[in-house]
């Protein structure tokens, strides 16, 4: 069996980690002091073993992050609003992220198509106008990173994210989990989820390309259903410029992801960096109080 692998994702005033039985999230309370949640993985791949196969666990990996995902931001903003006049409840963190899903898909993969049919109209090659559609979902996703980036509560997300990649780092480096040891490593990692929506965008130039010329109606159809495709073959790709990221091809082939994150991530306090270890040490199960 291959090694775990470790990894998580920011959450309001939070970290959550996965771990191969279970995962955490650690969530700094308005009264300083950290909360911790400890949850069981599913057992789908145990009952399944073909989820972990190449390309499918790509999928799989996503649906299991919108879901710890979700249990995540629900516990997080319970614990964030705990003093304030806020009740978040399940469903409306769901309704949220069915609609943010919705967008996502509308603004991500048909615009851009849409855009490159207007753009091009019957004239180039097939894989021009995927290029024309490929750069024009490289600026929106730019561009929607570096605006939200600007807002307050967002920075800060951001800089959790930037705690998540430290403590990770350090973990890989067979460092100790302590603040002053996880602070000099780098707030980028090359497993990033941000990393990995830019070889979404690059792969899906190509995928799209073997599909040949169609009308804007059954393109648009076909995007939408080879969007998993999409995500497998990326996850795949992430895989390997991680695993092999001592090599200096991977390091540069992972440099435009690197480039990206420097947009997602920023540099954390000790408090935010004291977050992240609190929640891999969960998931570690080395001596956390879980309340």
């Amino acid at each position: 069996m291959a090694e775990f692998v470790y990894g998580g994702q920011a959450v309001i005033e939070g970290v959550m980690m996965r771990g191969p039985g279970d995962w955490a999230v650690a969530v700094r309370r308005p009264d300083q002091s950290i909360a911790v949640e400890r949850r069981p993985n599913g057992a789908y791949e145990k009952r399944f073993p073909w989820l972990r196969w190449p390309l499918v666990r790509g999928v799989t990996a996503l649906a299991e992050a919108l879901v710890v995902g979700l249990e995540a931001l629900t516990f997080s903003a319970a614990v964030a609003a705990a003093e304030e006049e806020v009740n978040l409840t399940r469903r409306d963190i769901v309704l949220t992220m069915v609609v943010a899903l919705a967008l996502t898909l509308g603004l991500f993969v048909l615009l851009p198509a849409l855009a490159a049919n207007l753009l091009a109209g019957s004239r180039g090659g097939v894989l021009a106008r995927n290029l024309v559609e490929g750069l024009f979902r490289i600026f929106l996703l730019v561009g929607y990173v570096a605006a939200i980036g600007r807002v307050g509560d967002i920075r800060r997300v951001f800089q959790y994210h930037g705690a998540e990649h430290k403590v990770i780092n350090a973990l890989e480096a067979g460092d100790e989990l302590t603040v002053e040891a996880v602070r000099k490593y780098s707030c980028h990692h090359p497993r990033c989820g941000t990393s990995f929506l830019l070889w979404v965008v690059l792969v899906a130039v190509l995928v799209f390309s073997l599909l040949g010329r169609q009308a804007i109606g059954p393109a648009l159809a076909w995007r939408l259903v080879l969007t998993p495709v999409v995500a497998g073959l990326s996850y795949e790709w992430l895989r390997l410029t991680g695993r092999y990221q001592g090599l200096v091809v991977w390091r540069w082939l992972a440099a435009p992801g690197r480039w990206l994150q420097s947009l997602t991530t920023r540099t954390p306090d000790d408090g935010q960096l004291e977050v992240a270890i609190s929640a891999l040490r969960a998931v570690l199960k080395m001596g956390e109080t879980v309340v």
